[in-house]
Order: structure tokens, then C-alpha cells, then sequence
């Protein structure tokens, strides 16, 4: 099958089109004819090896699973033989925040991790958007206690994890205070935004209003820069380490006294991510912000655009059977 690999970490030019062997299927496995993927923030920290405690899970000297990738939908193709869940036909959608090597013309993957089946009116480019960043947002909000009523600030609103998280805690009753660039103004009003910050015009952390949760979906800001703006029992939750690696200490430490909080979730159970996506997609409360769609081939181009940390939303990867 042809395959996205990176022999050494780097930017989009450490990516090469290669022939891979597929491996004989185990008997709980399912192969799958990828149709869409995504190129995500999770890809390229594999890919360019940052930030540097990265190499740790994907390799240190250089990448352990050379094919990029994490999230897809297709069809399945065959399965082994103690498979009881899907069938080859079946539309199909997953995800593995570890590496699914979905960024080739098929994925293997267990039928019990990270795969489920596609809702019949679901688009496959819809359904591998629903993924990654859902899965990160899902994970970060379920940590927010008693969500209805509260003031929760969205900063990156516009990014993959950050448009399903305003969408995801509206769903849930929260009024919801939306960070974006002004050009996004109207997107983010689209996805439910209660109020909007424009962060080109003003820095919300100097803003005359507090809030009960600050949600920092791109990790561009910091716990010390955001107390001015949290109540005094308020939750501030990062999707990155911070500056120093210094959100994973804080979340364990501030816990320990009264008032404000940090809180560094590790994304955990793929199998009820996936499923609560897919339930707000049903119920029409969950739509992916879908930014550009790439061929397989320009994957190169995708990978630069996404590199440049400006894309909205989702970058989506089709392929063409």
C-alpha cells in the first residue's frame, strides 16, 4: 500500500510516499480502506518531534512508527476471524491519539480501540473531523464539574479542539465566552458563542469580567496570566504543558489548597470519545469545522499549512481509490 512516511523528525519535507507491506490481519483486527484522515496538531508534534518531551512516546533518536497519522474513516475491507462487530462493507470511523498510521491507503486497527461504525448521513470527511479534536475536547470538559450555568471562556476557539469544546459545553448549558481572531467573528458566533473576544483588538486576560473556567484550547496563554480573569474558585484547564512543562506540576499541586485550580487532563478511553462525538452528531449539537480538504497527495501542503498555526478548525485528507 502507499504510505505518508518520516525516517528522521522535521517539518513537511522529511515526508515521503513509500510502498509498505501490509501485515497479516490478527484474529480481532480490522483492516480498513481509508477514505478521509485529518492532518491535526497530534500529527505534527509526531512529525517534527516537538515539543521535545515527544520523543519520549514516539521515539528518541527518531520515529519509532515511521507512517504518520491518527484519525480516519473508511470502509472495512476484511476482518479476522474472531471479529464480531463489523463486517467488510461497513462505514467506518476511528482514532488512535498514539499513532494509528491512518496517513496510508489502509489502517489496521482492534475492533475493541478507537472504531466504530459511521452514521448513514454522516459524510466521511465529516466523520474523520469529528475525531481528534473531540476526542482532546471531550476529555478536557468532562473535568469541569457541574458545567450548566457556568461562565466558561473558550480560547482558541476556532481550532479543532476548541470549536468542539464551545460546541460540547454549550450542548451541556454553559454561557460560553469565545477567543478568535476578529476575521472569525462570524464562524464562531455560528458554532454558539455566547460572547466574543476578539484577541487582534484586546487580550482577555485584561478583561473587566471573571469567569468560572478558562479552557485554554490552544495553550498560548498561562494559569499565572489568567487568574486575574478566574472567580475565586475558578478552573483553569490547558491542552498544552505551558511554557515550562509547568501545567502537569500546577494540576497536581493546586488541588492540594483552596481557590483556583489547574487542572491537565490525559486524554483517556478513545472507545467513549468517539461515541459521545458521534451521539452530538446525531443530535445535530456537534458540527466539525471543517477548514481545507487535500488530496493524499498533497499531504506535504497540508502538513505546511497546518504547521503555520492559523488553519480553522480541521484539515482534512481525501483519497482517491
Amino acid at each position: 500500500m502507499k504510505a505518508a512516511v518520516h525516517h528522521i523528525y522535521g517539518d513537511e519535507s522529511t515526508i515521503r510516499f513509500e510502498q509498505v507491506l501490509l501485515r497479516k490481519l490478527e484474529a480481532s483486527e480490522v483492516l480498513v480502506k481509508v477514505v478521509a484522515t485529518t492532518v491535526n496538531r497530534t500529527d505534527c508534534a509526531y512529525l517534527t518531534g516537538k515539543p521535545v518531551i515527544m520523543h519520549l512516546v514516539a521515539g528518541f533518536r527518531k520515529p519509532r512508527n515511521p507512517i504518520t497519522g491518527s484519525d480516519f474513516a473508511g470502509t472495512v475491507e476484511s476482518v479476522g476471524e474472531k471479529v464480531s462487530k463489523f463486517r467488510a462493507g461497513d462505514r467506518v470511523v476511528g482514532l488512535d491519539a498514539d499513532q494509528c498510521s491512518s496517513h496510508a491507503e489502509y489502517v489496521i486497527i482492534s475492533e475493541e480501540e478507537g472504531i466504530a461504525k459511521v452514521p448513514d448521513e454522516c459524510s466521511y470527511a465529516k466523520a474523520a473531523a469529528s475525531m481528534e479534536g473531540a476526542h482532546y475536547a471531550y476529555n478536557f470538559i468532562k473535568r469541569i464539574p457541574d458545567i450548566q450555568g457556568k461562565s466558561i471562556l473558550v480560547n482558541g476557539a476556532t481550532g479543532a479542539i476548541g470549536s468542539a469544546g464551545l460546541q460540547f459545553l454549550k450542548y451541556h448549558g454553559a454561557k460560553v465566552t469565545a477567543v478568535c481572531r476578529t476575521a472569525h467573528d462570524a464562524i464562531v458566533r455560528e458554532l454558539g458563542a455566547d460572547d466574543i473576544i476578539h484577541y487582534d483588538r484586546e487580550d482577555f486576560t485584561e478583561a473587566d469580567t471573571t469567569f468560572d473556567v478558562i479552557f485554554d484550547a490552544v495553550g498560548k496563554s498561562t494559569f499565572g496570566k489568567c487568574r486575574r480573569v478566574l472567580t475565586s474558585q475558578g478552573l483553569y484547564i490547558s491542552s498544552e504543558f505551558g511554557p515550562k512543562i509547568q501545567n502537569p506540576v500546577l494540576a497536581l499541586f493546586t488541588p492540594l489548597r483552596k481557590g483556583q485550580q489547574v487542572r491537565f487532563p490525559i486524554p483517556t478511553d478513545t472507545n467513549k470519545s468517539i461515541s459521545y462525538a458521534l451521539e452530538r452528531l446525531k443530535d445535530g449539537s456537534f458540527k466539525p469545522l471543517i477548514d481545507r480538504e487535500y488530496d493524499f497527495e498533497e499531504i506535504k501542503e497540508a502538513y505546511h499549512y497546518v504547521l503555520k498555526g492559523q488553519k480553522v478548525g480541521n484539515v482534512v485528507l481525501k483519497f482517491d481509490h
